[in-house]
């Protein structure tokens, strides 16, 4: 069984540096592959790598015809439409703050009834994409900071136009998001640092509200209608950095990107499948204690993601009787837990017969042999 992940780069088409590093890190892979790295090798097997070097190669196009020493700093992030990518996404987050108040769905949550005539073509590309694997673990590369930004992006105190609310905003998963930006920040060169462009973030990480508030983002749509847990990776000051700077950036991420990677394997993993062993897709995966949910693959298989430490964690699936069991997670390799699910009992209440024989009280008899509760329920 193994783990979907991928990186996204290029959202913003004039932020070209993790273009260049996802194009990289594929030759990488590849030719540490062939030589017979372990560790590479190992992650290869283990791991479904999914790499998507430019999602925005309109406005990749405009801002190289511009080239790194011009001064447009905004010229070529949009798309061909003029729309930023980043600000697109259905607007789960809104849904989503209501939802926790009504007690409503924490994951998986649906799609306004007119999405699609709302989206940009290289959204709608992304999120059928991402709904068609199961994908567990994720970045998107961005430039212009070097810092690990993890959700939520969008703060529950909308900001006011005339100015800045910052307010940390963290998910259900807040320790352990804090956890995975911090593996890419301590194993990048100088993230971990916080002094960067002029900003300071402790530990090279920061909550996204906390930093600034964002709305329709790609981020916080992965957390909240799959199963992904994505973080925001900005890496370079300079948004488009010259060709003689491309060799330094890729040593001081060729570490971080191939550890944050190796983060997907942690947690908790496994089956759930009924009493013939057949699969159950759309499992709902509940952890005592963490209000977010994730949900089983097609086949059934599920990944989630956990911090070291004992859980108590339950399966549940329509027309099943729902297992929960305690695990422990180590620091290392994900547990196995696999969980086979019971069918749901349907009792029919019993008829009623009359008895006796024939009086001339027999139609008040007949009347009841169906009870009135009897006949509420044949007609549900």
């Amino acid at each position: 069984v193994e783990p979907e992940f991928k990186y996204v780069g290029n959202m913003h088409g004039n932020e070209v540096l993790g273009r260049e590093l996802l194009l990289q890190l594929s030759e990488f892979l590849c030719e540490e592959y062939r030589r017979g790295n372990e560790r590479i090798t190992r992650l290869i097997h283990d791991t479904r790598i999914h790499i998507m070097p430019s999602m925005n190669p309109d406005g990749y196009e405009v801002a190289a015809k511009q080239g790194p020493d011009s001064n447009g700093y905004l010229t070529g992030r949009n798309n061909a439409n003029g729309v930023d990518l980043n600000r697109n996404f259905p607007d789960l987050n809104t849904f989503m703050y209501y939802s926790r108040e009504i007690s409503g769905p924490n994951h998986h949550i649906p799609l306004p009834n007119n999405w699609k005539s709302q989206v940009e073509p290289e959204t709608l590309a992304v999120i059928q994409w991402i709904s068609g694997y199961n994908f567990v673990l994720s970045a998107n590369l961005h430039g212009g900071a070097v810092v690990a930004n993890y959700p939520y992006d969008k703060s529950q105190d909308q900001r006011l136009r005339s100015h800045r609310r910052t307010v940390n905003t963290p998910t259900p998963d807040d320790k352990l998001f804090q956890k995975l930006a911090k593996t890419y920040s301590y194993a990048h060169g100088w993230m971990h640092r916080g002094w960067n462009c002029g900003d300071y973030f402790a530990d090279g990480i920061t909550n996204g509200a906390s930093w600034y508030s964002l709305s329709k983002g790609m981020q916080d749509f992965n957390y909240l209608y799959t199963n992904c847990f994505e973080i925001t990776l900005e890496l370079s000051c300079n948004k488009f950095p010259p060709e003689e700077d491309l060799e330094r950036q890729w040593m001081a991420n060729r570490e971080a990107l191939v550890a944050f990677i190796e983060e997907v394997h942690q947690g908790i993993k496994g089956m759930v499948s009924d009493e013939n062993n057949n699969g159950i897709a759309g499992a709902v995966i509940s952890v005592q204690g963490i209000s977010h949910d994730i949900t089983s693959g097609d086949m059934g298989d599920y990944f989630r993601l956990l911090l070291p430490g004992t859980y108590t964690v339950t399966a549940s699936a329509e027309g099943y009787q729902p297992q929960t069991v305690t695990t422990t997670v180590g620091p290392a390799a994900p547990s196995l837990v696999n969980f086979q699910l019971k069918q749901d009992v349907v009792r029919k209440p019993p008829e009623r017969k009359a008895s006796g024989t024939r009086t001339n009280n027999n139609k008040a008899l007949q009347k009841k042999v169906v009870p009135r509760a009897t006949r509420q329920w044949t007609h549900r």
